[in-house]
């Protein structure tokens, strides 16, 4: 019975579990670039220690060490690898320092020269040990922490929308990788709690010859969109001169039985044309592309001054974009192109024939006037979770049937040193204080 109980409560909470709207995996190819920018950080903070003057007496001996300096770190063994349990370990064996320093030494006789020689080194060894394992685990524990930190979890994309780049759950570490999953969810800047249920496709991540890959399902495109649709951004009107000649004169035309019988004073109003997306579009990704539906109204109508406008004709246009999908630095971005249109009557088919000779200038009207406007909107791209400083390249996009996956490879654009300067330490952010201990997990240092 127990068995059964434990059974049942698995399936609900399978049931009721957030599916990710994208995943990204990292790969052990791009631990080496890790461990380089990494240790390049970690020499660049052991040259800002303050190491303190070494000086007293031995007997007839006096010895003063000062000015003391890192200038050099060399590493002759290290590893960056992942860890199932810890996620990531960094071993570091045979390393040396090169350092910089003033010495005054006064002796009674040459014979001892070995001696206080031996024993200001071993004076040396324990102040740097007592320095260098502070600024290790400062740098591990704490700055890079703060890079981690500009990642974005929940921020905005504009003034209308933002994402959710939640964690769903701990990221899960094998020996060749690191995957994590996240939210991927957009949302209204007004309605900061309204979320859109997931019920598309669980992207899936196979390959591991490059970097890094990410996979984003059609649930990401869709609550972009729902969530604009939602903020009131999918919709146009066009009024007046914003007509295009040709278009207005045909409009004008079509309609002619219903203009003429209206007033004198009517009739040469300026026209207008409103286009507004009835019900949120959806994204479809397969193999062959991505596309993406739209259904729409158009009115039209005449507008005269100090009056309420005179509507002429509605109607509900379908169309279909086709979507190229590129990853570009950190941004996603995407390019649409109009690739299937068509216009009907809300009232009679009699009426959807006589809207026949409508659907092509429509359509160029699109093209010209409505694409362009989506299209520089959509080319600024929404950001992928990735650390300031870091960079996709190289990237490749592969189509699934309900999801895509980017493969690249990373490019530090700006050194963790630069990025935890500009962005994290604080101006007045003392270094770590030295002890007569170090601390317990840095211990072996």
């Amino acid at each position: 019975m127990a068995l059964f109980g434990a059974f049942f409560l698995a399936l609900l909470a399978g049931a009721y579990a957030e599916l990710p709207g994208c995943k990204m995996r990292i790969t052990s190819k791009a631990l080496e670039l890790v461990k380089q920018e990494g240790l390049r950080f970690l020499e660049q903070e052991l040259e800002t220690i303050t190491i303190p003057d070494l000086r007293g007496s031995e007997g007839h001996f006096y010895y003063n060490i000062s000015e003391m300096k890192v200038t050099e770190l060399q590493m002759t063994s290290s590893e960056l690898n992942f860890h199932p349990e810890q996620e990531l370990i960094l071993q570091i064996t045979n390393a040396s320092l090169g350092m910089r320093f003033r010495r005054q030494l006064l002796y009674w006789f040459l014979k001892v020269y070995d001696f206080l020689s031996m024993f200001i080194t071993s004076g040396m060894r324990f102040l740097l040990n007592q320095q260098i394992c502070p600024v290790l685990h400062h740098a591990g524990m704490v700055l890079l922490n703060s890079l981690l930190s500009t990642v974005p979890v929940r921020s905005s994309v504009d003034e209308l929308v933002g994402i959710d780049y939640s964690l769903l759950k701990d990221p899960v570490a094998s020996s060749s990788n690191l995957d994590m999953e996240f939210r991927g969810a957009f949302f209204p800047l007004a309605e900061r709690n309204w979320s859109l249920p997931n019920r598309a496709v669980e992207p899936q991540l196979q390959e591991e010859e490059r970097m890094v890959y990410v996979a984003i399902s059609e649930f990401f495109f869709d609550s972009a969109m729902e969530s604009y649709f939602r903020a009131g951004a999918l919709q146009l009107s066009l009024v007046g001169d914003k007509v295009p000649h040709d278009l207005d004169m045909l409009l004008r035309a079509t309609y002619f039985g219903s203009i003429i019988l209206l007033s004198p004073a009517v009739i040469d109003s300026p026209m207008k044309l409103e286009l507004r997306v009835t019900v949120p579009p959806r994204c479809t990704i397969k193999p062959s592309g991505t596309t993406i539906s739209i259904t729409a109204s158009i009115t039209i109508a005449l507008v005269p001054p100090n009056q309420p406008e005179v509507q002429l004709s509605s109607m509900t246009m379908d169309a279909r974009l086709s979507a190229k999908i590129a990853l570009k630095g950190k941004a996603l971005r995407t390019h649409l192109d109009l690739r299937k249109f068509r216009i009907y009557s809300n009232q009679s088919a009699f009426e959807s024939l006589a809207l026949i000779p409508l659907q092509d200038p429509l359509k160029t009207m699109l093209q010209i006037g409505v694409m362009p406007l989506l299209n520089k909107h959509t080319l600024r791209g929404v950001q992928i979770p990735l650390p300031e400083g870091i960079n996709f390249v190289r990237e490749v996009v592969t189509n699934h049937a309900g999801f895509l996956t980017i493969g690249a490879d990373l490019h530090f654009a700006k050194g963790l040193h630069d990025v935890i300067e500009k962005y994290h330490r604080p101006a007045d952010a003392s270094e770590p204080q030295a002890s007569s201990v170090p601390p317990t997990s840095m211990a072996a240092a």
